[in-house]
């Protein structure tokens, strides 16, 4: 297992394997055997970026059988998805910020993330896992109640893809199972959700087999695998984290 972050130093933007406390810089394609330079940099002396640099952002609903029988939602047939703006892509550590144009209510969802390893179209459900780098921690932030404001439209990507809406890092993990992972909230400190990743009613690898079949992948790109019960509002100075065991924390502020 490795876990493999960006990072800026200097001005300059970098990734390496984060050891501990310790980046060990490497050069040349993060997915394409990256080389070792043999320098190493502390992790409380870098900017820490987000852990890809994304195409898309593509992000489920109605994924997960707990939810979908609180919601009394049917099991979809096929994925249920949106997409999230680049530019509301945030790292670990920056600040959520409140859109200036909504005062309604902004909740979170902690999710895993899918991060994409190699270039992939209509890949079959057995070659779907060598199309999959590694994963990493999501909150899929929503300004709720955009989505059905307008009853001619359901304003999903309007409601997810704010400025920092699209929060993920902050490294993703190689060499996991994702069925046997779990996925935590805080909330200033108070966990709001846990789930099992093994309730996801379509797996990563059939994610990827079946979105596939819609758009072609990119190495870096994220699917953002959907959440389950305990999502909730926050409110401005509000401290919230997703953690994922083998991947770490994801921790940010909401103002």
């Amino acid at each position: 297992m490795a876990l493999w972050m960006r990072y800026e130093a200097g001005g300059r933007a970098g990734f390496g394997r984060l050891e501990g406390g310790t980046i060990a810089v490497h050069e040349g394609d993060l997915f394409a055997s990256p080389r070792p330079t043999g320098q190493t940099l502390p992790l409380d002396a870098v900017k820490v970026l987000t852990p890809t640099n994304p195409s898309k952002m593509i992000a489920l609903w109605n994924n997960f059988h707990a939810l979908a029988a609180k919601l009394q939602q049917a099991v979809p047939p096929e994925p249920l998805y949106f997409l999230k703006a680049p530019s509301s892509f945030l790292a670990h550590g920056a600040t959520i910020r409140k859109p200036e144009s909504y005062d309604g209510k902004v909740v979170y969802e902690g999710e895993l993330g899918i991060v994409i390893g190699r270039r992939c179209k209509a890949v079959g459900e057995a070659e779907a896992p060598g199309a999959i780098f590694g994963y990493t921690c999501v909150n899929d932030v929503t300004a709720a109640e955009i989505i059905q404001r307008d009853a001619s439209f359901a304003q999903w990507v309007r409601s997810k893809s704010f400025d920092t809406f699209g929060v993920f890092g902050p490294v993703v993990a190689t060499g996991l199972d994702p069925a046997a992972l779990t996925v935590k909230l805080t909330l200033n400190g108070q966990e709001r959700q846990s789930y099992p990743v093994s309730d996801m009613i379509f797996p990563p690898a059939r994610l990827v087999s079946l979105i596939s079949r819609d758009m072609t992948l990119e190495p870096g790109d994220v699917i953002c695998c959907g959440t389950s019960i305990g999502v909730g509002s926050m409110k401005p100075g509000s401290d919230v984290a997703v953690t994922i065991d083998g991947i770490g924390t994801l921790s940010n502020r909401y103002e």
